[in-house]
């Protein structure tokens, strides 16, 4: 590969995680839209409505050679239920930060993110860091302090998210880019659905869903949860496009 050829994939690959980030940027607000729902509720939409959505996309891909080796593969079939796992349990904390007053912190668990994936980088993956890379993380540990002391408590919602998806980070990489973004992500959610589906039963039978009980606007709101989660997350697993 040359020189050229991989910073074009670089620079790719920057702007695929710099417009996920940009898009997660904005959830604040958008989910803010989606009260009264509760965490739960706006959770098990996401995940329904996010498979309706990968489903529609393979179908017009026609990309479904996927399917069988995958099911051929215990293993990569229970890392990605690892992923399914701590993704739902990040989209949870988030949305209940978000509209429990807890923006600010939910902000901090982003910003510790990248110090803990470097950290599994390091660890678990042997990856090594250049000297400036080391600086740069060593900057990025003592801002964490210093907004961890202003913020007067343990952030323990910020320190979920940061190690719930970094979690979620290092399981894509377990899963290799031999399984595309839309394939890895149709593959979570649909294990993620029966327990979805289960759980907006329940909702509804206990008369705590609002999709039914809320004007038509909130129930198109919540169904459009499914390209916002779906959007970002495929940016950001989808590899620059030389290395698929």
């Amino acid at each position: 590969m040359s020189a050229g050829s991989q910073d074009g994939e670089v620079a790719r690959g920057t702007l695929q995680g710099a417009g996920a980030y940009a898009l997660w940027g904005v959830f604040p607000l958008y989910f803010h839209l989606l009260l009264p729902a509760g965490a739960v509720e706006v959770v098990v939409h996401r995940v329904v409505w996010s498979l309706l959505v990968c489903l529609l996309a393979v179908a017009l891909l026609r990309d479904t050679g996927w399917v069988r080796p995958l099911l051929r593969a215990p293993r990569s079939m229970l890392t990605l239920a690892v992923a399914a796992a701590v993704i739902a349990l990040n989209w949870g904390v988030y949305v209940y930060a978000v509209n429990s007053g807890h923006v600010v912190e939910a902000a901090l668990g982003y910003f510790i993110n990248p110090l803990v994936t470097v950290l599994a980088g390091v660890v678990l993956l042997n990856e090594r860091l250049r000297r400036l890379q080391w600086t740069a993380v060593g900057l990025g540990l003592v801002a964490v302090v210093v907004l961890t002391v202003d913020y007067g408590r343990p952030p323990w919602i910020a320190l979920v998210l940061a190690v719930s998806f970094a979690t979620y980070g290092l399981m894509k990489n377990k899963v290799g880019v031999g399984l595309g973004a839309l394939a890895s992500l149709t593959s979570e959610t649909l294990l993620l659905t029966p327990f979805a589906l289960a759980a907006l039963v329940w909702l509804e039978l206990a008369g705590r869903g609002t999709f039914a009980t809320e004007p038509p606007g909130h129930a198109l709101l919540l169904v459009s949860t499914g390209v916002a989660t779906a959007g970002p997350l495929l940016l950001f697993a989808a590899p620059p496009a030389g290395c698929r």
